[in-house]
């Protein structure tokens, strides 16, 4: 059995936290209680971020930690080889924040919940770029001002309330796909948990892989749960 990619087909990949949590990437809230007295609010949005940029950044310096020890695993790499073969033919579309689709080699990913390991300016009307960090900022007096503007530097992460990233190149993918492969999301969290919809509109042929069925299930045409390390190589591959 063998998701079925053909030589004029385009593929819209969508991932989640599944597949991030195989190689060992918490998900939100996933934290063993570390992080459980806080409410969402207080930790992911704008708000939460102005009233106390200290607890935010610690929050986000921890996911850093995690991330920063997480390796890969067969499902990333199994992506990224169909990405050498597909090459302009696929898009890899991560709610993931993590980097493990780099690691792996992927080069064609939108990352539209943004980056953990970016940080940029806080001031939405500096034009300062998004740069590559690291680092961890545990304490209010270690967090980094804009060298352009001088406001408090935030991590590249689309917050609650906010706009996800890259949405234009996301929806223009969406209506030239003719595949559409979810792996490892809930089918839960808008925009995303739509786009299989839209993917269906343009009567794309729609895959799900994952260890449980995702809210949206009905929107698949054929579901594979396992996990996405162990379904992936094989459905990708397999003749």
């Amino acid at each position: 059995m063998s998701i079925e990619i053909r030589k004029s087909d385009l593929l819209f990949v969508l991932t989640g936290a599944g597949i991030s949590a195989e190689s060992g990437i918490p998900t939100f809230r996933g934290s063993g209680g570390l992080w459980d007295q806080y409410r969402l609010e207080e930790l992911a949005t704008p708000e939460a971020f102005e009233q106390d940029p200290e607890l935010v950044w610690r929050f986000y310096s921890w996911r850093r930690s995690v991330a920063a020890g997480c390796q890969p695993n067969p499902g990333h790499l199994a992506l990224a080889k169909l990405e050498e073969t597909l090459g302009s033919r696929i898009v890899v579309v991560s709610q993931n924040v993590d980097h493990l689709h780099e690691v792996a080699g992927s080069k064609r990913t939108l990352h539209m919940h943004g980056e953990l390991f970016k940080s940029r300016c806080s001031n939405e009307s500096c034009e300062t770029e998004p740069f590559e960090d690291t680092k961890t900022y545990k304490q209010r007096s270690e967090i980094p001002k804009c060298g352009a503007c001088g406001a408090l530097l935030r991590p590249h992460i689309c917050w609650f309330g906010e706009v996800p990233f890259h949405m234009k190149e996301v929806l223009v993918a969406l209506k030239q796909c003719t595949v559409f492969l979810a792996v490892g999301t809930s089918g839960v969290v808008e925009p995303a948990a739509s786009f299989v919809e839209r993917a269906i509109q343009n009567r794309a042929r729609t895959y799900y892989v994952g260890l449980e069925e995702p809210d949206n299930v009905d929107a698949f045409q054929e579901v594979f749960l396992g996990p996405a390390g162990e379904r992936l190589p094989k459905l990708l591959y397999s003749k």
